[in-house]
Formats: C-alpha cells, structure tokens, sequence
C-alpha cells in the first residue's frame, strides 16, 4: 500500500508540475486568482475536487 501512494504522490508532483512548466505567466495569474477568493469558496473547491477524484476512483476500480 505504501509503495502505491508514493507512486500517486509523485504523479500528482508530475501533475502539478505541468501548467507552471508551460505557460508560467498563466499559471501565476490563475493562483493570483485563485488567493483573493473567499474561505468558503475555496472549500467547496476542495469539497468538489475531492467528491471528483472519489468517484473517478470508484468507476476506475
């Protein structure tokens, strides 16, 4: 179990890595974006990304 979390880690680095790779100045804009949205805003992204990924991995299994 531990060695595929490590795996999912590293991809999600990999992931993350991509946008600011690319197109930086973009990148930077959306987090810019992103900082003056409010607490709740920002949880139920959080809450919506996470139900996403959930049920990503339940079809995927």
């Amino acid at each position: 179990m531990w060695q595929e979390f490590g795996i999912a880690f590293c991809l999600l680095l990999v992931l993350e890595g991509i946008l600011p790779f690319l197109c930086p100045r973009l990148w930077r804009g959306a987090v810019a974006q992103l900082a003056r949205l409010s607490d709740r805003r920002l949880r139920l992204m959080g809450l919506a990304s996470m139900l996403l990924g959930t049920a990503l991995l339940f079809l995927l299994h």
